[in-house]
């Protein structure tokens, strides 16, 4: 857990921060909606999970090639460095002054 204490002479500023972090958290799980969408499209096309992709496939298995292969693992990059924000953010926990 992160614990955040916020000190203000200006009235509304904590209210804020708090919005604008609710707002970044809505926007990483879009993102994060967006990325699981297309790791499924490419789990689908060939019919294999991204642990076997990452495990077995070489860009010369995609029908795409390098680009292909570039977009899949970026695609769960992508995905993991999203989760890893989601939850400092969802972690925080506002402290009294």
């Amino acid at each position: 857990m992160t614990k955040v204490k916020i000190l203000s002479d200006k009235e509304g500023v904590t209210d804020v921060i708090k919005s604008a972090i609710s707002a970044e958290i809505k926007r990483l799980e879009i993102g994060l909606k967006r990325t699981k969408r297309e790791i499924k499209r490419f789990e689908e096309e060939y019919s294999a999970s991204s642990q076997v992709f990452l495990k077995k496939f070489t860009a010369e298995d995609l029908k795409g090639g390098d680009d292909e292969y570039i977009r899949w693992a970026g695609e769960l990059i992508i995905k993991d460095r999203i989760l890893n924000e989601l939850k400092k953010l969802k972690d925080i926990k506002y402290v009294a002054n």
